[in-house]
């Protein structure tokens, strides 16, 4: 497979709505992840990303502005020991919750599906990291409608052992902007990732859409020690 340029992947779409990578360093020592959201209405961009705990939430930029908070307010981010969740979604609760009891990543999800929000039908894009003893390995996780119709729920679970070094996977929720919404289609997108976080913030902020991008979430985390750094970047200040 052939590694893709995130930049060109994120300025030749207007809208890929939201997206998740997750992947290694080049020097093999920090695995990485980020998480962005994007919105066309009102109530989708009066948003902002906030710490919480290990994990961040969204919360309303203007609360004045908020008419629906159902799928736009909700922890993107959770950690669970040696585990850090990322979703585009509330199945963040749903993953922590059950994995706190033993369940698969998996089997967490077992329990939803897309989004309720016909035509669109938006799909639930999940990524959970595991580090432990200096070993690293990750999943990716899409739930989405049976080719835009909801009758059906299609469930599709990506994992990768001992990824390689300065590697990493994209997947987001829409092929393009459209309407209705055309959901993701394929494997997770092999991806560059550098060793700087900065560099790597910097790159995906400037590459999304300037009318459309909201908000981005990126942690670098050290595989030996599990100490990571954040930097979280919201349009609205």
């Amino acid at each position: 497979m052939k590694i893709l340029s995130i930049e060109e992947e994120l300025k030749n779409n207007s809208y890929p709505g939201r997206g998740i990578i997750i992947g290694k360093t080049p020097d093999g020592k920090k695995a990485v992840t980020a998480y962005f959201i994007m919105g066309r209405s009102e109530n989708s961009r009066n948003r902002v990303f906030v710490e919480d705990g290990e994990g961040i939430r969204t919360q309303a930029f203007d609360p004045s502005k908020l008419t629906d908070p159902s799928l736009i307010i909700y922890a993107p981010v959770r950690v669970l020991g040696n585990k850090t969740i990322v979703t585009n979604g509330d199945q963040t609760d749903t993953i922590y919750e059950g994995m706190d009891k033993q369940l698969t990543f998996e089997q967490s999800l077992r329990t939803r599906e897309f989004e309720p929000d016909g035509p669109n039908y938006t799909p639930r894009i999940s990524g959970i990291m595991h580090i432990e003893n200096g070993i690293y390995n990750y999943a990716m996780s899409i739930l989405k409608s049976n080719n835009g119709s909801p009758k059906g729920c299609n469930r599709y679970t990506f994992a990768y052992e001992n990824p390689e070094a300065g590697e990493g996977r994209f997947i987001h929720t829409y092929m393009c902007d459209g309407d209705p919404l055309p959901s993701f289609e394929g494997e997770p997108k092999l991806i560059g990732i550098p060793d700087s976080m900065e560099e790597f913030t910097d790159l995906l902020w400037n590459s999304l859409d300037e009318d459309n991008k909201v908000s981005l979430f990126v942690r670098y985390i050290d595989i030996e020690t599990g100490k990571y750094d954040t930097k979280l970047v919201n349009k609205n200040q």
